[in-house]
């Protein structure tokens, strides 16, 4: 698998970074998890804004599906060639609904579907998408929330999407290559235990899963990343680095 970092600035854009997205490759298969606040622009750094084949949303924040709205208009008025036809966009259950409010203005209330083939997640299930089995299961966020487990040829990746402190997640994480886990907030400063992990738990986490490599991102604005860094580099014995913008792993 190729896993190329297209935004992981958390709750908002940074200078440097668009929200939350990440696009999964594997024999011409291409998956993009989330589709946060200017990821759409940064997408097409990488790929063809056509050449997506599903993608997956694990929850309904705006900084982890707003530029969906956005992929609609590229898809729906597409002049060239005419309108896309329907891709699958796995999501919470009410996916579809969310982003026909927040665009409001489409002409009908299934024009997203017409362009958007929404499919519900829950939680403990697989998913054979090409080459890919994606395992998801609830983490703990204020709303219907998914990690993910991604699969190819005995290699594993897994994605936290937004979570406090979950064992779910240390499952979805157990043994993986390379586990992309969110690091929110600053050990010893904010404490909301269901909302965001901070760098230290991110850590714990990689380690109790016996994870290969711990990847840190959704670092918002207002948190210093190498201060995660350090945290998580204490408790946790792999590699750890921070996302960024177009840095890509092969697993």
């Amino acid at each position: 698998m190729k896993l190329t970092v297209v935004g992981c600035s958390g709750s908002f854009p940074s200078a440097d970074s668009a929200c939350s997205s990440y696009l999964i490759e594997a024999e011409g298969y291409r998956l993009l998890l989330d589709l946060g606040n200017g990821a759409l622009g940064e997408l097409q750094k990488y790929t063809g804004l056509y050449d997506i084949d599903a993608i997956a949303i694990s929850h309904l924040h705006p900084d982890h599906c707003i530029d969906m709205c956005a992929y609609f208009v590229a898809r729906y008025y597409r002049y060239e060639g005419g309108r896309c036809e329907p891709i699958p966009v796995y999501g919470p259950e009410n996916t579809e609904r969310r982003l026909t409010t927040a665009y409001d203005d489409t002409p009908s209330e299934k024009s997203m579907s017409e362009v958007f083939d929404f499919r519900s997640l829950s939680a403990g299930s697989t998913y054979q998408l090409g080459p890919l089995t994606v395992r998801t299961d609830r983490v703990t966020h204020p709303v219907e929330t998914y990690g993910f487990r991604i699969e190819h040829r005995g290699r594993a990746l897994c994605y936290s999407g937004d979570t406090g402190e979950c064992g779910n997640l240390t499952e979805l994480a157990r043994d993986a290559d390379l586990f992309l886990c969110e690091a929110s907030f600053t050990h010893g400063k904010e404490d909301i235990g269901e909302l965001h992990l901070n760098g230290r738990q991110a850590g714990e986490c990689a380690r109790r899963a016996g994870a290969g490599q711990l990847v840190l991102t959704h670092i918002p604005p207002w948190t210093d990343p190498l201060t995660n860094l350090r945290d998580a580099r204490e408790v946790f014995e792999g590699p750890v680095e921070l996302a960024r913008p177009g840095a890509v792993y092969r697993i």
